[in-house]
């Protein structure tokens, strides 16, 4: 059976992982820094000694494609992203990046032609480390999000997308919203525990669960910390602690299938010996259910305007960013299933915790991904590991999958 070169992918793995490398063993690539363009650089040398031609979007989408007998045919697309959050691991993104090229490579090491083209998408700032939204160039591609709005996005320095394009040379002629593939599959590890806790190396994933970025901004009054009572104050710190407080103690039972996290809190112009006046703090909030997600949501608002102003705060919030519950489609997700049984490998279903790429586009066109595990279920962070004989087995299951979907006279799902 036709499988990938798995000493070739993991090498290809441990090289990418020098780009942005860290002390820690992992990697440092932000959307568009100087190590995510070395690594797009690397992946295009890459492609071009596998015979792929490479064109850019507006909003520094690549896309590398190979040939397929029917040129006018739309593309069965692959893909992920090779930008990380700051101290990132090895694998997020990069492994369904270089799985995509594996199996370009194993179908030109055994001469295999496929009736569609191929295409591998490598997206832009999926993160959102360093601009806001994540899943930035999907949502441009898939006409989500308007390229002017997202051009505008800036990051911490006040660095917007649009300057950083034009430093790094990312931007090209393609154009966005760009034309939708045949299907689009995408290989990942799956940053979660069940499948290593399980002790199955595939996850054949069925949808992903609806997230919701807030970002609030507390303004009280700042003030000296030795003279002012506490009754005089109008802390935007402690604010902020009680409402995150009260959260935490309250939303586990009120949302037992929700998960919520404050990544980024940020007092404005801080001192020791200043109560802080102002503050801002983000929210992440996940749901695999969208009226749930929304009730959640309004629920902390409220909560957050309550204390607000029985502390005498102003309060405001802010949706960065919206991504409602989206299944997969059925028929690419047959086909990984299909794939793995031939190959002999365990796999269950499982419902991706995390955002992806894939669930942007399974918004506008028959998508699916495939998991492998990943140690302990750590991921976002430099211990992030994975096993080489579970990368094999994903890219192999997505090896298959695509050439069937490829090769297919009727792709009808």
């Amino acid at each position: 059976m036709l499988n990938i070169d798995s000493a070739r992918l993991w090498q290809s793995l441990l090289a990418m992982s020098q780009i942005g490398a860290t002390g820690r063993g992992g990697v440092c690539r932000l959307a568009l820094s100087a190590e995510d363009v070395a690594a797009r650089r690397q992946f295009s040398t890459w492609c071009q000694q596998a015979g792929l031609s490479l064109e850019s979007d507006a909003v520094g989408n690549l896309f590398a494609r190979r040939r397929g007998r029917c040129a006018e045919l739309a593309p069965v697309m692959m893909g992920s992203h090779l930008d990380s959050q700051p101290e990132g691991g090895n694998f997020d993104g990069v492994y369904g990046v270089l799985a995509a090229l594996e199996v370009i490579r194993a179908l030109n090491d055994h001469d295999v032609e496929t009736r569609r083209p191929l295409e591998i998408a490598c997206w832009t700032n999926e993160e959102g480390a360093r601009f806001a939204p994540a899943m930035l160039g999907s949502s441009v591609f898939a006409g989500e999000l308007p390229l002017e709005q997202a051009l505008r996005a800036a990051d911490s320095q006040g660095v917007t997308l649009a300057a950083a394009l034009q430093a790094s040379g990312c931007q090209g002629p393609r154009a966005t919203p760009g034309p939708m593939p045949d299907a689009y599959f995408e290989a990942h590890i799956e940053q979660g525990p069940v499948l290593e806790s399980r002790r199955l190396p595939i996850g054949v994933v069925s949808g992903g669960q609806g997230i919701l970025w807030l970002e609030a901004e507390l303004e009280g009054a700042g003030a000296h910390a030795g003279t002012t009572p506490r009754t005089y104050r109008r802390d935007a710190l402690q604010a902020a602690a009680a409402i995150l407080t009260q959260w935490e103690n309250d939303a586990p039972s009120r949302y037992p299938q929700a998960l919520w996290t404050c990544g980024q809190l940020t007092i404005g112009k801080p001192s020791r010996n200043t109560v802080p006046g102002k503050v801002q703090f983000s929210l992440d909030l996940r749901h695999p259910d969208a009226a749930g997600l929304q009730l959640m949501a309004n629920d902390i608002c409220e909560r957050i305007r309550g204390v607000a102003q029985a502390r005498g705060i102003a309060a405001r919030i802010e949706t960065l960013w919206h991504a409602p519950p989206t299944p997969f489609d059925a028929g690419c997700q047959r086909l990984l299933a299909e794939a793995a049984a031939r190959l002999g490998y365990p796999h269950q279903d499982i419902v991706s915790g995390a955002g992806h790429d894939a669930i942007v586009l399974a918004r506008h066109c028959p998508s699916a991904m495939v998991f492998i595990p990943c140690r302990d279920g750590i991921s976002h962070n430099e211990a992030e590991s994975i096993e080489p004989e579970h990368a094999a087995m994903g890219a192999n299951v997505l090896l298959h999958a695509v050439l069937a979907r490829a090769n297919a006279q009727d792709n009808a799902s």
